[in-house]
């Protein structure tokens, strides 16, 4: 899970359609690069149809060199609990073993300590969460082991 990058309220806009800023396109770049440097290669990437997921989601497929037939855009990640969050995730095809999904908080810091083993007291913008599960569908998705908790602070470039 991705939550979108650092983005700007000063354009006036509807709530889906405010743009990243700079630090957000640079912080999605850090993420992007450092987790790119694992083995992961996702069967699929969702996003949020909103610009600030989108646009975060793009730099990731670029960075991470993720086919583009593997990305769809998804409403059901324009959520900011975690409860239809966990349905979205449920409801995946269970041919996707591997699979990002870019979207909001709160649902990312709900969906991180209700799925995950550690607990996140909050996923800032450009925070990575990468958990793993033991089971054979999704419709099965219950706690899991979190693998990773990357924050674009913690990074260097």
């Amino acid at each position: 899970m991705v939550r979108h990058g650092k983005s700007s309220w000063e354009y006036g806009v509807e709530d889906r359609d405010r743009p990243l800023l700079e630090r957000g396109i640079r912080d999605a770049h850090k993420v992007s690069r450092h987790f790119g440097s694992s083995s992961f290669e996702p069967d699929a990437v969702y996003s949020s149809p909103a610009i600030r997921a989108l646009h975060t989601c793009v730099v990731f497929l670029r960075k991470m060199r993720i086919p583009y037939h593997k990305f769809s855009l998804a409403e059901g990640l324009y959520v900011f609990s975690g409860e239809p969050l966990i349905d979205f995730i449920a409801a995946l095809p269970d041919t996707e073993d591997k699979v990002m999904i870019f979207g909001h908080n709160h649902a990312f810091t709900e969906v991180a300590n209700d799925l995950g083993d550690r607990p996140i007291e909050n996923v800032p913008t450009t925070g990575l969460v990468h958990l793993s599960f033991d089971i054979e569908n999704w419709h099965e998705v219950r706690k899991g082991k979190t693998e990773q908790f990357l924050i674009p602070k913690a990074l260097s470039l």
